[in-house]
């Protein structure tokens, strides 16, 4: 049992965590084995984020203290919050792969810049691809007008070439030849 100084603590720590971050997911942890959590804490540490086990009613009162509404829904019975400040699609994503590996992993839910989240909203977020993928997939949205505006610039050219050089065959053919 932690006593009233160790809960005050927690509730300041967990406050102004939970205020700085961008992405909070709670899920439910039972069924995994100490193996499995350490296997998603590793994960989501890779993605800057943090994997805590928490007593309900403190993370209720530390949310309370921050005015952050939304989350409290989440909290009951065993319960796991995951946070991040940094990128929210990559811890979604740690979320959604380690759920198709180990089925005991239950998101409940989340916040995402204060907005509730339902389990399949999680989800959805976590399929977003990558952020170098997403801007090669915007460099090459700008690429292809570009690349059929020289196409077929190219093309114009190319056939005035073609236009020329059958007027030069046509003139040779045409002019008498000298022996």
């Amino acid at each position: 049992m932690i006593n009233r100084k160790a809960k005050e603590e927690f509730i300041e720590e967990m406050a102004r965590e939970l205020e700085q971050a961008e992405l909070i997911i709670a899920a439910d942890y039972r069924g995994l084995n100490v193996a499995s959590v350490t296997e998603l804490r590793r994960r989501l540490k890779a993605e800057d984020c943090r994997y805590r086990v928490v007593k309900n009613t403190l993370t209720r009162l530390a949310c309370q203290k921050i005015g952050m509404t939304g989350l409290e829904t989440f909290l009951e019975g065993p319960t796991a919050v995951a946070y991040t400040s940094a990128d929210p699609v990559g811890a979604a994503r740690v979320f959604l792969d380690f759920g198709r590996e180990h089925e005991a992993l239950a998101i409940k839910g989340g916040l995402l810049s204060g907005q509730p989240l339902t389990p399949e909203e999680i989800k959805a977020l976590g399929e977003i691809p990558p952020r170098e993928i997403l801007l090669a997939q915007v460099c090459g949205a700008f690429r292809a007008p570009l690349a059929g505006l020289v196409n077929v610039l190219q093309g114009n050219i190319c056939q005035l070439v073609y236009a020329l050089n059958a007027v030069c065959r046509l003139k040779e053919s045409a002019s008498p030849q000298i022996p």
